[in-house]
């Protein structure tokens, strides 16, 4: 029986594997494709996916210091708006084209509609609509400015 590969092993094949390999392995740890991209940044994000499960991810709180780090220090000033929080088990329901939409919120912080899982209310609501939504806006949970 033998052990399996080391997360350095791992690592060093990447640059190895034909195309199709990097994009069967993409497709085994992320939900969708990106849409332009060339054969470094494949590496790169798949080098980091690799050695966050072999080794843990960010914390949550190290994750929200380096967005605030990110927008304190960068010369573009887009800022991410008021944040909108809802608990697991939240279901927020809209209707569109006369068909009734349900999209519960998950403990993982996705959303889930019928049973597909989604990043974010935004990826929901493209889904739904078939264009760029808003997600929040699309459900009626945008936060208002003070």
């Amino acid at each position: 029986m033998s052990k399996p590969p080391t997360i350095a092993a791992q690592l060093a094949t990447l640059a190895q594997l034909p195309q199709d390999g990097l994009w069967a392995l993409w497709d085994e740890h992320f939900p969708r494709r990106p849409k332009r991209v060339h054969r470094r940044y494949l590496e790169a994000r798949l080098a980091y996916r690799l050695q966050e499960i072999a080794l843990g991810g960010l914390s949550p709180a190290i994750r929200a210091h380096l967005a605030d780090c990110g927008e304190r220090h960068s010369k573009i000033k887009i800022g991410r708006g008021p944040e909108i929080r809802m608990m697991p088990g939240t279901t927020l329901i809209r209707e569109w084209d006369r068909r009734e939409y349900r999209v519960t919120v998950l403990p993982d912080g996705l959303y889930e509609l019928d049973g597909t899982r989604y990043k974010s209310l935004s990826a929901a609501a493209r889904a739904i609509t078939g264009t760029h939504w808003s997600g929040p806006a699309f459900f009626g949970v945008k936060a208002g400015r003070k």
